[in-house]
């Protein structure tokens, strides 16, 4: 299949993922939520050229998750719905939506890679107005709106260019194969 219709297929099964995973939330049902997301990832990294790399991503955006999330809870930012497992940390549901967001990092959004300032204008917008959608639909409270969205904004401006880093980073054979190929 050519790498455009891959790109845009791996992009329409995040964005549906992430609508039921926001929907499943907003209803407090955490589990269908959390498994919404995990089936789109299992999809996502089934399709992959490169299931160790996207899989290890996957990883290290859940612990950037945790700790970004659980930071916007306790700090009074941000109030999830269906908060479980552990009140004023970040839910599962909102870890599987990082899960979620990693797996498409490495081949459908491949031409954000190694452009940090376009990923990070891309966070920038993106993050906080996902948030904003998850609010409308219920899933969230965004707790004074302007200082909340300028966290969001500064945050998603540099988790972005991060994980598109990793991502670029991970997808690349190790030196040994690198310098065996040449």
């Amino acid at each position: 299949m050519p790498a455009r219709a891959r790109m845009l297929i791996g992009l329409v099964v995040f964005q549906v993922a992430w609508f039921a995973c926001v929907i499943f939330a907003a209803q407090d049902r955490s589990m269908a939520a959390v498994s919404a997301a995990a089936a789109a990832v299992a999809w996502q990294v089934g399709w992959s050229t490169n299931r160790v790399a996207d899989v290890r991503l996957v990883f290290v955006a859940i612990a950037i998750g945790v700790a970004w999330d659980s930071a916007l809870a306790q700090g009074g930012l941000v109030d999830y719905a269906s908060p479980e497992p552990l009140a004023g940390w970040a839910p599962a549901w909102i870890l599987a939506m990082w899960a979620l967001f990693a797996s498409v990092l490495r081949e459908p959004m491949q031409w954000l890679h190694g452009r940090p300032a376009l990923a990070a204008v891309f966070g920038a917008i993106g993050g906080p107005a996902s948030y904003l959608a998850a609010e409308r639909m219920g899933a969230c409270r965004i707790e004074d709106g302007p200082r909340a969205l300028g966290v969001l904004a500064i945050g998603w401006a540099l988790a972005t260019p991060l994980l598109l880093h990793l991502a670029q980073r991970f997808g690349r054979p190790p030196a040994r194969l690198r310098e065996a190929r040449t």
